[in-house]
């Protein structure tokens, strides 16, 4: 992943932070578990350390 990629993904992390933020706060908390379920989700995709 090259530095745009990462930047496009930040980008795109803080726009969905700022949509959940704008909803009112009994929406909130659902909007957050979804967003932690997508991260878990790339995380346990991405490469794996097979040197630990």
């Amino acid at each position: 992943m090259d530095a745009a990629d990462e930047n496009d993904r930040r980008e795109d992390l803080v726009s969905t932070l700022d949509v959940i933020e704008d909803q009112p706060l009994s929406e909130r908390a659902a909007a957050y578990a979804l967003l932690h379920d997508e991260l878990a989700r790339r995380l346990e995709s991405g490469p794996r350390d097979r040197t630990a």
